[in-house]
């Protein structure tokens, strides 16, 4: 079975294995692992903020983000489609009681100035305090144009609004864009890093920021659960994936543009261009009808994992070969044609 359903369902390598073996540590609730106080003081470094504050989840360091920016009745404007917004069961209202502001998005994920403007509110009883706004690097797989967050991010904080980047696969946008990821996260107030996705970890994520704003986000980590004890030996993967994971990031995106090649010219698909790791195939209605139970069930059964419905998702990772790679052309090339 070729797995591509998505980039977190990597298995840690025997050296990542080795790592986690031997890893110093502590009690983390009571700030003495050694090896979390190295990740943390590592991304932080890395990424040019104060602090950082190791989580279980991506999801759980947004939500701590969003509570730390946030108060009870206030607001934050993110993208209609966003993580944060779409993908994270509504855990800022519900946990939160923080309101979401969606916004439409253009193909590349940014939401236009103007739109982002005109949803401040004004300070006044009737509305929620309009505190943050969220972004997303990368955003389906695209590398979102630094030029663009450097204007809104900039515009932002002059309406007195703080910034959150969900930069779950933000090594991923580096690689790509050829930049360093501390020169992507510039504007940003706070951003949450994901180390179990191309990183390959079997677990967690980073929120960084300010030592004011981390202080903030550990206390929210704690009411929401996510005090860990010897969380070294899931802090030594993610130091190894950082020392030897990144420049791989390189294959998996190769590895995106060979099924982008080899896809090419299906009826009734089309096939959009990855810049990264994520390829998506949208099925015309006649070639989603050749599937009554849906195209990914029929790719499932032929030996490819993958997500959707209409738009079907291929995400590229370190557990696929590019050999794999090019089996999995020829069985969707047969399944879908």
């Amino acid at each position: 079975m070729i797995d591509l359903r998505s980039d977190t369902v990597t298995r840690p390598t025997q050296a990542m294995r080795q790592a986690m073996v031997l890893a110093e540590v502590g009690d983390d609730v009571f700030g003495d692992d050694p090896t979390v106080n190295a990740l943390q003081d590592r991304i932080a470094g890395d990424l040019g903020f104060e602090a950082a504050l190791f989580m279980p989840t991506g999801t759980q360091s947004n939500l701590c983000a969003l509570m730390a920016h946030c108060d009870r009745g206030d607001e934050y404007i993110v993208g209609q489609l966003a993580h944060t917004y779409r993908w994270e069961g509504g855990g800022a209202a519900v946990l939160g009681s923080i309101q979401p502001q969606p916004l439409a998005q253009g193909p590349d994920g940014r939401i236009e100035w103007a739109d982002i403007e005109a949803a401040i509110k004004p300070d006044d009883a009737h509305f929620a305090r309009t505190r943050l706004l969220c972004l997303e690097n990368t955003w389906g797989g695209q590398v979102l144009d630094a030029g663009y967050v450097a204007e809104v991010t900039t515009r932002a904080h002059a309406r007195g609004l703080a910034t959150h980047l969900d930069g779950a696969r933000l090594f991923n946008a580096a690689v790509a864009s050829g930049r360093p990821a501390h020169e992507l996260v510039v504007g940003f107030d706070s951003v949450s890093v994901c180390f179990s996705k191309g990183l390959g970890a079997p677990a967690g994520s980073a929120l960084c920021g300010s030592r004011e704003f981390i202080a903030r986000a550990h206390r929210w980590r704690k009411m929401t659960g996510g005090g860990l004890r010897q969380a070294g030996i899931l802090a030594a993967a993610a130091l190894h994936a950082l020392d030897h994971h990144v420049p791989r990031l390189t294959i998996d995106h190769k590895n995106a543009q060979a099924l982008y090649r080899g896809l090419q010219d299906l009826p009734g698909v089309t096939v959009h261009a990855p810049q990264t790791n994520i390829v998506f195939l949208d099925l015309a209605p006649e070639a989603a009808a050749r599937h009554p139970n849906g195209a990914a069930a029929a790719l499932s059964q032929a030996g490819v994992l993958c997500t959707g419905a209409a738009r079907l998702r291929l995400v590229t990772h370190l557990d696929v070969s590019a050999e794999q790679i090019a089996q999995a052309v020829a069985i969707i090339r047969r399944v879908l044609a």
